[in-house]
């Protein structure tokens, strides 16, 4: 009778097994997708083709979740049951799936914060299916650089039509909060609120100090939403790589800012402007210790390589000012197409 009793629960042990191994696919290798700032990508999760015909699909259910280190950290991204879908926390209407028979999952406006591991899991009650897809957001810096800006007549003087003006002005946009927070990650440290492209207002410290971040410090220091009229700061702006040839123009004499201006057009070119040096300087490694008029009136010189008596403690775009325009104490930086 013992015997009988043995060989009957492992018979059923045996069966379990099996049968669990039936209902059960196993998970399909990790998928990596790589998306730049600012676009919408779409996660794929498809049952592999062999299984697809025989995946019962009456009360599926399909969950995508991004995972944490700790799975107790794990956030919830969309849950779909037939024509009811919900979406979660910082993924809330910025999510979808374009059919129930896709599960693959689209993420609108993607930011370097999207960056990590998704699950996607389809169940039906008795089979399930798991897929992990690793993304990887990368800054739109990549391809660009961000600076602060303002105009001649000082600080804290541009409502947001203006800024955004001013930006265009110098071959930029008005810079994002993504592209201003990766800025702060490779080291920005600028004390002057700035507008964003969204309309809010913020600053980025890298070492907080008194006025400057103080005990809010360091991260992105934000005023919020500003009105757009009456609301007057500096900006931030974007400028993407060179699509021509940024240089100092050799002259045996310095310059006025109109013979400046001229020079660069008898050379076949244009005076820079304030994007081009700093795309230049970020993205070419441009270097060169003399100062030169820019487009806007201003004063700069890019130093890739700190040296004494050249920006000696960090690599930067030294700005020396707004100097009177008939003042013969520069060079010029020009621009050719």
């Amino acid at each position: 009778m013992t015997s009988l009793l043995c060989i009957t629960m492992i018979s059923l042990t045996l069966a379990g097994s099996a049968c669990s191994q039936l209902l059960s696919y196993p998970s399909t290798p990790t998928v990596n997708i790589l998306a730049d700032v600012g676009t919408d990508v779409t996660l794929p999760c498809q049952l592999p083709l062999k299984d697809a015909e025989d995946f019962e699909r009456l009360g599926m259910r399909i969950k995508w979740t991004k995972v944490a280190e700790d799975e107790a950290m794990n956030e919830d991204v969309l849950l779909s049951m037939g024509f009811h879908k919900k979406t979660y926390g910082s993924f809330l209407d910025r999510v979808y799936m374009d059919d129930d028979d896709d599960p693959s999952l689209t993420i609108t406006d993607v930011s370097t914060d999207d960056s990590g591991t998704y699950r996607c899991e389809i169940i039906n009650g008795f089979e399930d299916f798991t897929q992990e897809i690793l993304l990887k957001v990368q800054g739109s810096l990549a391809k660009g650089v961000v600076f602060p800006y303002f105009p001649r007549e000082g600080r804290y003087n541009l409502n947001y039509v203006q800024a955004t003006k001013a930006c265009l002005h110098q071959n930029a946009s008005v810079a994002n909060l993504d592209q201003l927070r990766q800025a702060w990650k490779d080291g920005l440290d600028w004390c002057n609120a700035g507008w964003l492209s969204d309309g809010t207002v913020h600053y980025p410290v890298v070492r907080a100090r008194g006025p400057c971040g103080g005990n809010r410090g360091p991260g992105l220091i934000s005023y919020g939403t500003r009105n757009k009229q009456n609301s007057l700061y500096d900006v931030f702006c974007f400028a993407t790589a060179l699509k021509g040839q940024f240089y100092w123009l050799v002259q045996p004499d310095r310059l006025t800012f109109g013979e400046a201006v001229q020079a660069c057009l008898d050379d076949g070119a244009e005076i820079a402007k304030v994007g081009h040096i700093y795309s230049a300087w970020k993205l070419q490694g441009y270097d060169r210790c003399d100062a030169g008029w820019l487009a806007d009136g201003s004063v700069r010189y890019p130093i890739s390589r700190p040296r004494k008596n050249c920006s000696p403690t960090e690599a930067a775009v030294r700005f020396v000012g707004f100097p009177d325009r008939m003042q013969k104490s520069y060079g010029v930086y020009c621009y050719k197409k």
